[in-house]
């Protein structure tokens, strides 16, 4: 089992916006992307802005969506979030299965630049080299602890790019890839995601069961980078990136089977 350990380096359930960008989606395609190294660990900037800052103490990564590399439009939402803005760990590019586990703290920007924005902040695996395509769980932590359960039960969202970004998977499937988890912005949260196969299951602030399982990932991408990711509004910082890789592991059923409830 090998272990990469790395010292640190958002979407909401209504998108009533009123302004923005009108501009089409644009992956920045170059090859000179910054880079930000802490000790022996470098991360890439794709479509972030970025830089090592000390943070409540500890030196951590900062970065922010860049909306000159990929503009945002509100009447477009779909096709201008869940895109790659990311930070790249350089390295290790075959993640398959195992584990990976960050600390993240999410700000929202101020002002912010659109009324909706909701904390975004999360991790990118399985990243094709191109960016073409990857697999993703991230959180939303404006309305992790709301008083409203409805909302409260789209703090977490599953993507998988390009086919299956935040708006299809509601429309095709309700809720299946959405969940609540007690995120809040302005503090610390531990994510852990296991991978195993087809499955991902999240772990919030080192709780003994997952907050969050997909029971079957959608992307054809079976191995790949791992990034840290925020979007619109987001200012995210992120610390204590652990990534350990496994083998395919056989899972037997623990619980009760239930068909239907």
């Amino acid at each position: 089992m090998k272990i990469v350990k790395l010292l640190s380096v958002c979407i909401v359930f209504v998108f009533g916006f009123s302004a923005g960008i009108n501009a089409q989606p644009a992956v920045k395609e170059t090859a000179n992307w910054k880079r930000l190294t802490l000790g022996k660990q470098t991360f890439e900037l794709h479509n972030v802005t970025g830089e090592i800052i000390k943070f409540q103490g500890k030196k951590v990564l900062k970065i922010e969506r860049d909306l000159n590399a990929i503009p945002f439009d509100a009447n477009n939402i779909e096709k201008t979030v869940d895109e790659p803005h990311y930070a790249r760990l350089l390295g290790l590019d075959d993640f398959e299965n195992g584990t990976i586990e960050i600390k993240m703290y999410s700000q929202i920007q101020n002002p912010p630049p659109y009324p909706g924005v909701a904390g975004f902040i999360g991790i990118y695996f399985r990243v094709k080299e191109d960016d073409s395509a990857f697999e993703s769980i991230y959180v939303r932590p404006k309305v992790g602890r709301v008083s409203n359960q409805l909302f409260r039960n789209h703090a977490v969202q599953y993507i998988s790019y390009p086919h299956f970004k935040f708006d299809t998977l509601r429309k095709i499937a309700p809720f299946k890839y959405e969940g609540s988890a007690p995120v809040a912005l302005n503090e610390w949260i531990t994510m852990r995601i296991e991978v195993n196969g087809e499955t991902a299951e999240m772990f919030i602030n080192d709780m003994k069961y997952s907050t969050f399982i997909v029971d079957k990932m959608l992307g054809t991408n079976k191995k790949g980078g791992i990034g840290l990711y925020v979007d619109i509004g987001t200012i995210g910082y992120f610390k204590d990136l652990k990534v350990t890789r496994r083998a395919l592991k056989v899972k037997q059923e623990t619980g009760n089977k239930v068909d239907d409830i």
